[in-house]
């Protein structure tokens, strides 16, 4: 089990490794013309590079499921039974390396999420009951709680103004660039600054119930919904691995050539295909955040994509 949890926890290493043996074998091949050399530093490259999908087919079998990942890791033995120990080094890299475009993708759409976090208000002016104003938490607000908004403040929570007027910049909630002017009565909301004046506002929300908070949690609930392409793509995968290794064998009975239904396993090996979809996705909705652009889900993605007048 310890095996299995260093090599999942350095599967970026190990993607990089690999790739390094495979610039050596190029060199030894085309530089040196060591043939031995370059065969050996590809055997090794595989054999470093099939161990992370190997084991991610193991625990996709466990639960009863042919994963591409089991595909990948058949047509790499394969390749190693009629030495083309090339493909086998290429197609393990390319796989791991789309991996790690994937991940990497995340921790960017997670970046931009925290980016988008920073902006929410972490302290505010409390007015106290003698009149006067102390600095406080954000967690320390209360419903209710009047607060003090002074020119180039932030609004900490969501309100309604008690007294005072003042322009409100409201882009960070609304998207809207013209400064709206406000006044007694009026609605303000958490993530806005005010640009001219002086406001005293009654509490309504705070925290994660505040319209900034909301926009937060809806950026992150983005990225676990799917697509119908997403949804398309993960029927695909349950239903073209026992494709592939079917066609595979069928061809491979019918020609005896064992070559040719090793070259298909190798050659249906769609990682691009499967991991294209979400990397996009994910992508699409971490720019749009760091952007300050909320894009509710890949479904709406989907939609955009068909839309030709806005």
């Amino acid at each position: 089990m310890k095996i299995q949890q260093y090599i999942m926890q350095h599967k970026n290493q190990l993607t990089f490794i690999t790739g390094i043996f495979i610039i050596f074998a190029g060199i030894a091949q085309f530089v040196f013309m060591e043939r031995l050399v370059y065969q050996s530093f590809l055997i090794i490259a595989s054999i470093i590079g099939v161990l992370p999908i190997f084991l991610q087919a193991y625990q996709a079998l466990k639960v009863r499921v042919l994963s591409i990942d089991l595909l990948v890791t058949i047509a790499v033995f394969g390749a190693f039974l009629i030495g083309e120990y090339n493909e086998s080094a290429i197609v393990t890299f390319l796989f791991l390396f789309g991996s790690f475009l994937e991940r990497k993708t995340l921790e960017k759409t997670r970046t931009a999420i925290q980016s988008l976090t920073r902006m929410a208000p972490k302290s505010a002016l409390k007015i106290l009951d003698d009149g006067t104003s102390e600095t406080v938490e954000i967690e320390a607000i209360a419903k209710d709680d009047r607060l003090l908004v002074k020119t180039g403040g932030q609004v900490p929570v969501d309100g309604v103004i008690d007294e005072g007027e003042g322009y409100l910049d409201e882009a960070s909630v609304t998207g809207e660039s013209k400064q709206r002017k406000k006044g007694k009565g009026d609605d303000v909301f958490a993530g806005t600054f005010l640009d001219n004046g002086t406001l005293k506002i009654k509490t309504k929300k705070v925290g994660e119930d505040t319209t900034f908070g909301k926009i937060i949690e809806l950026v992150e609930e983005a990225q676990d919904s799917k697509s119908s392409a997403e949804r398309f793509i993960d029927k695909f995968a349950k239903y073209y691995t026992p494709l592939v290794l079917i066609l595979s064998l069928i061809v491979g009975i019918l020609t005896q050539d064992v070559r040719l239904a090793i070259t298909i396993l190798v050659l249906g090996c769609p990682g691009a295909l499967v991991i294209g979809v979400p990397v996009s996705n994910v992508a699409g909705i971490g720019s749009g955040a760091k952007d300050g652009i909320l894009i509710k889900g890949g479904e709406v993605i989907d939609s955009f994509s068909k839309v030709d007048t806005l």
